[in-house]
């Protein structure tokens, strides 16, 4: 398992646009892919549960990744979340 510290630099946070693109691109790997804030855990590959957290602009996320192409999909995903618009 790995965990990565993230901070949300999206103009309006993790809203639906940013969030469908981390979806699409978590579901690539086979590794579980959960979103850590606020002690609130969701899955990463539900759109519908990214939004239920209402990430803001600044807020600390927690990426944590299980499975065979962990170390592969927390480096993308960490990368992906500081290029997104």
């Amino acid at each position: 398992m790995l965990k990565k510290e993230v901070f949300i630099n999206i103009k309006n946070g993790l809203h639906i646009r940013p969030a469908a693109k981390l979806v699409k691109e978590a579901k690539k790997f086979n590794s579980d892919i959960i979103i850590e804030y606020k002690n609130k855990q969701v899955n990463a590959k539900s759109i519908f549960k990214i939004q239920t957290l209402g990430i803001l602009k600044g807020d600390k996320i927690n990426i944590i990744v299980n499975g065979k192409d962990e170390k592969k999909a927390i480096i993308y995903l960490t990368n992906l979340l500081k290029t997104l618009e």
